[in-house]
């Protein structure tokens, strides 16, 4: 979406017009919403980003890029950290 496309969505949302969001939207609100999740999973235990990192064989980075929702990780890497953080990776279509 370029910026004209963009101004042109934000004006139709102001002018109470009904705008699907595109598809860019809402994966990048999957993948906050992964951030979260995981974020709030590792807090709850007690864990550093480093400690889940180690515990799932991956980086610290990486965790930090996934709980800034700036990185959705392949299922594998997302199974060994479900693990890490002593979880189940369930994945629900509705």
């Amino acid at each position: 979406m370029n910026h004209r496309q963009w101004r042109t969505t934000r004006t139709r949302k102001l002018l109470g017009e009904e705008v699907e969001p595109s598809a860019a939207y809402i994966e990048a609100g999957y993948a906050i919403a992964l951030g979260q999740a995981v974020y709030d999973r590792r807090a709850a235990l007690g864990l550093s980003q480093s400690a889940t990192a180690h515990r799932a064989g991956m980086s610290q980075q990486q965790i930090s890029s996934i709980e800034g929702g700036g990185n959705v990780p392949p299922l594998r890497l997302l199974n060994r950290l479900a693990k890490a953080l002593d979880a189940r990776l369930v994945i629900d279509l509705d």
